[in-house]
This record gives C-alpha cells, sequence and structure tokens, in this order.
C-alpha cells in the first residue's frame, strides 16, 4: 500500500470539485423545487456519486493503491481550498452569504461526510478490482 500520490490525488480532487460546482451552480437554470438553494444541495449531492467515481477511478486507472481514509482526507482538504478560494469569492458573495456562512452550513459538512465516505468505497472498490486482475 503506497502513501497518497499528490499529484494525481490533486488532479482526482479538482475534477471532482469542478464536477460539483458545475452541479451546483447549473441547477439554479431548472425550477424543479420553490427552494433554489435546497434544490442545488440536492443536485450537489447526487452528482457527487459520479463525480466521486470517476475521480477515484482517475487517481487508481494506473495501479496506484491507497488507504481510502487518507485519500479522501487529502482530496476533501484540496476541496475546501478551493471553495475558500473560488467558489465562496465567486457564487456565495455575490448571492450574500460570506465564507462563515458557508463552512458552518451543517449540509456542507453533511456532504463533506458524503464526499469522504464515498473516496474511501470508490477507491476500496477500485482497489480490489485492480487486485483481482
Amino acid at each position: 500500500m503506497q502513501s497518497v500520490h499528490i499529484k494525481k490525488a490533486s488532479l482526482s480532487a479538482l475534477i471532482i470539485w469542478a464536477m460539483g460546482v458545475s452541479a451546483f451552480v447549473g441547477s439554479y437554470n431548472f425550477s424543479l423545487m420553490d427552494n433554489a438553494n435546497e434544490q442545488a444541495n440536492w443536485f450537489l449531492t447526487v452528482a457527487l456519486i459520479p463525480a466521486i467515481v470517476i475521480g477515484v477511478y482517475f487517481y487508481n486507472k494506473k495501479g496506484t493503491r491507497t488507504n481510502g481514509l487518507p485519500l479522501a482526507g487529502y482530496m476533501f482538504s484540496l476541496t475546501m481550498l478551493l471553495d475558500s478560494v473560488i467558489t465562496v469569492p465567486l457564487f456565495i458573495i455575490p448571492a450574500g452569504g460570506d465564507h462563515l456562512s458557508f463552512f458552518i452550513d451543517p449540509g456542507f459538512w453533511i456532504l463533506g461526510l458524503e464526499y469522504v465516505i464515498l473516496v474511501i468505497v470508490a477507491n476500496w472498490m477500485f482497489s480490489k478490482k485492480m487486485k483481482a486482475v
């Protein structure tokens, strides 16, 4: 078992973050629910599943084997950094929010828990599949 491959994990986290932000922002173009913010969170919740599978596949595609928990921790930390530097200033602050409200929102931490669990599970599945090959 190797330690986290920083370059691949960073690119994987960037892929996941870009797909997640696209789903979140794009959801405002549809009016399926009365509460647009709640709708955006639901879109992101669902979009994280394929985004994380794609990101973790990219990480593991050349046989990189890493424990899922450190990988998930690193990738989520990078995602938080990207949210802090890009997402909040570009999308949250113009809508009347701020960094504090973004990061203390329980929905953010629920999505973070989903992110970490999905990375661990997807990494375990890809590692198991590669071991069988």
